[in-house]
């Protein structure tokens, strides 16, 4: 019975094409490297002894830098094709990674920071077009999500290996590391993938109208609210959540990595197939993320009962099956609303929703939480979940009125 189980797992990952399993390839190698990352705060307090405002400035210029280089790599995307786009942002990144690590005052930390990710972010809407170009049409969201397990499993590989790397050899050898894996990703890429013509599948459960500029499709820039909001909360995870666990519950590091190790499991067990089965299904997406978006601020919600600590598992597995529900449905969304020839456009707003989210989660959380509590902070998240939710629906409406014969 487990090895028929087993077996059920696995078909879900079948029926990919051979650029599909390559960009999955790449993009878990690239995201183990990027390892620099999750140790940046830490290198530039203790290695360079910033002050905390400087560091918090630093950071400003990454989040800036990524919302710019988001906006680039669509427009260049759809102007001369993603494959370019991938094999530029890739390969000069890499190369930059190299250099940052020489750079150590504040104003040149603020502009290579600004910089690498202009360079860096270029990559995650041109990969997002890629998927509408590799993948079949009914393989889409599986597509996708095949793309966000490699992501996760590569987020979870490099922590650990950079820090053996950090007791080995120091904070530089992060840099040559992070460097030399997106160099050897795109080698591997433009070796083993040839250039194609995107083609556009537009879904017909959100068959749009004439739309003359991204900035008019009113659907759209609701949708991107939904896409900002569902992202601001779940980042909480990574800013408000930990320092929590801490303050309300006494739990150490690995009680904390624990409970995010569960967020991990449940992503890499369970949204295979649960997306498979939607697709299946045929299950409109939008009433996928309305869901997704309810799940997730509800996870808040559970946190509002403060006297016991295995409310933080209850609310991880919300919150988990919320990201599994809005985020793999959103990105195809996202895409199927573009008309043709404006993909690149569309997914680099939506790329962009998520690092103007990533800047403004920890702000506004850690801003509640100083002023109000953290009681006050999970219910307006919760609330912000709530409201996604509800955009969902209207989004619905609306859309049914374009399809209305005029």
């Amino acid at each position: 019975m487990l090895i028929n189980a087993f077996q059920r797992y696995l078909n879900n990952f079948k029926g990919f094409s051979r650029e599909i399993w390559i960009l999955t390839l790449i993009t878990f190698i690239n995201r183990a490297g990027t390892m620099v990352l999750p140790f940046l705060s830490k290198y530039l307090k203790e290695d360079l002894h910033f002050t905390y405002g400087e560091v918090g400035w630093i950071m400003v210029a990454f989040g800036l830098g990524s919302m710019l280089g988001s906006w680039l790599g669509g427009k260049l995307s759809d102007k001369i094709g993603f494959y370019k786009v991938m094999v530029f942002s890739l390969f000069s990144s890499g190369i930059f990674f190299f250099v940052l690590q020489y750079i150590t005052s504040f104003w040149g930390l603020c502009l290579g920071m600004f910089s690498i990710m202009t360079l860096a972010d270029m990559f995650r809407p041109a990969m997002f077009v890629s998927l509408g170009a590799y993948a079949k049409p009914e393989n889409r969201t599986r597509s996708l999500t095949l793309v966000r397990l490699a992501v996760n499993l590569g987020f979870a590989a490099g922590p650990a290996l950079g820090g053996l790397i950090i007791m080995g050899i120091g904070y530089q050898g992060l840099f040559w590391v992070d460097g030399g894996s997106c160099v050897v990703a795109i080698l591997i890429f433009a070796l083993l993938v040839k250039e194609k013509k995107k083609t556009s599948h537009q879904d017909p459960h959100n068959s749009i109208l004439e739309v003359a500029s991204v900035f008019k499709d009113k659907v759209f820039w609701i949708f991107l609210f939904v896409s900002f909001v569902t992202a601001m909360i779940f980042f909480q995870l990574f800013t408000a959540l930990p320092l929590y666990h801490s303050e309300q519950f006494g739990l150490s590091e690995f009680q904390t990595g624990l409970l995010m190790t569960l967020n991990g499991l449940l992503i890499f067990a369970l949204e295979m197939p649960i997306v498979s089965y939607f697709e299946r299904k045929q299950v409109a997406k939008l009433k996928v993320i309305f869901w997704g978006a309810l799940m997730m601020g509800f996870s808040f919600y559970t946190l509002l009962i403060n006297f016991w600590a295995g409310m933080l598992v209850i609310s991880m597995i919300f919150i988990s099956i919320g990201e599994i529900f809005a985020f793999p449905f959103s990105n195809t969304f996202a895409m199927s609303r573009a008309p043709k020839g404006h993909e690149g456009r569309y997914m680099a707003l939506y790329t962009m929703s998520f690092s103007l989210a990533h800047i403004i989660s920890s702000k506004a959380g850690l801003g509640i939480i100083a002023d109000y509590g953290y009681q006050a902070n999970w219910f307006v998240m919760g609330t912000l979940g709530v409201v996604a939710a509800f955009c969902c629906m209207w989004i619905q409406k609306l859309l049914q009125l374009e399809s209305e014969p005029v």
